[in-house]
C-alpha cells in the first residue's frame, strides 16, 4: 500500500491524528465475527483481511503505527466506545451505534436475506414478517438491529454468534434464519432441505467509526473511506483477500 494514497485528505492528517492517535498509536476494534472481513491470521496472531488492511492503510497515511484490538462479536465492539478501548471501528453502520460512533459511509455492502427450509410456506422476504413467525438472528448484529427496527409481526429469536443461530434455527425448528448471504450460501451446503429466499431485506454497510469527540478524525475517516474506493483501492483488497459477497459501496460525492 502506498503512504497518502489519499492526496486530497493529506491536509487533515495533522489533525486527524492527534485525534485519532494521540500517543503516536492508532488502535482499531476489528470485529472477529466477520468472517468476509477477516479471513485469517497473521504469525503474530494479528487479524487479517480487508478491514485489517484498510486499518492498517489509514495508520500508514497518518504516520501512526497500528495496534488491533479484537472483539468477538460487533455489539461488543460497539459496546467498547464508551470505555474509550479504541480510536476507530470497523463495523456496520447502524443508527442504534450512532449514539456513540460517527460513521464515515460504507466501504463495503453485503446483502442480507433468510434460509427457509423447502418445505416452508415461506416463498418471499415480505412472507417472513407474519404473526407467529419466528427468525433465528445472530444477537447485536447489524442485521439484527435492522430487523429490530423494520419486522412489525414477526419474532426474533437471538442466539450469541452465527454458529449459535444457525444451531437454534436447526434445534427448535424455527420458522428462518436471518444472516449474510455468504454464510448463508454456506449453511444450505450443510442442510440438504433448506434454501435461500430471493433478494435482501437489507444491505449491512460496512463502515469506520470513531467515537463522537473527535470531529477532526470523523471528517477525515470520511474522506478517506470516499477516496479509498474512488481510487480502487477497496476493490483490490477484496480480490486480494479473494472475498466473495463483499461489493464495493457506491461512493458519495
Amino acid at each position: 500500500m502506498k503512504a497518502n494514497i489519499l492526496e486530497r485528505v493529506i491536509s487533515m492528517s495533522s489533525a486527524a491524528a492527534s485525534q485519532l492517535a494521540p500517543n503516536g498509536t492508532l488502535r482499531a476494534a476489528i470485529n472477529l465475527a466477520n468472517f468476509l472481513l477477516v479471513t485469517g491470521r497473521s504469525a503474530s496472531g494479528d487479524p487479517e483481511g480487508v478491514a485489517p488492511d484498510m486499518a492498517s492503510a489509514i495508520a500508514e497515511d497518518l504516520g501512526v503505527d497500528i495496534a488491533f484490538v479484537p472483539f468477538a462479536t460487533p455489539g461488543e465492539l460497539a459496546d467498547a466506545v464508551t470505555s474509550g478501548a479504541w480510536d476507530i471501528g470497523l463495523i456496520g453502520a447502524e443508527p442504534a451505534r450512532a449514539e456513540h460512533i460517527s460513521f464515515s459511509a460504507a466501504y463495503v455492502e453485503i446483502e442480507a436475506t433468510y434460509l427457509v427450509l423447502k418445505s416452508s410456506g415461506i416463498q418471499s422476504i415480505e412472507d417472513v414478517d407474519r404473526p407467529g413467525n419466528r427468525i433465528a438472528v445472530s444477537a447485536r448484529s447489524a442485521y439484527d438491529l435492522y430487523l429490530s427496527d423494520h419486522l412489525r409481526h414477526a419474532q426474533l429469536v437471538r442466539a450469541k454468534g452465527l454458529d449459535a443461530s444457525y444451531d437454534v434455527f436447526v434445534r427448535d425448528g424455527l420458522d428462518a434464519l436471518a444472516g449474510l448471504k455468504p454464510r448463508l450460501l454456506s449453511d444450505v451446503e450443510r442442510l440438504d432441505n433448506a434454501r435461500l429466499l430471493d433478494g435482501r431485506f437489507t444491505a449491512v454497510q460496512q463502515a469506520i467509526g470513531t467515537p463522537l469527540d473527535r470531529p477532526a478524525g470523523a471528517a477525515y475517516l470520511k474522506a478517506f473511506v470516499e477516496a479509498a474506493k474512488e481510487s480502487g483501492m477497496v476493490r483490490e483488497l477484496i480480490a486480494r483477500h479473494k472475498v466473495d459477497g463483499l461489493s464495493v459501496a457506491p461512493t458519495h460525492s
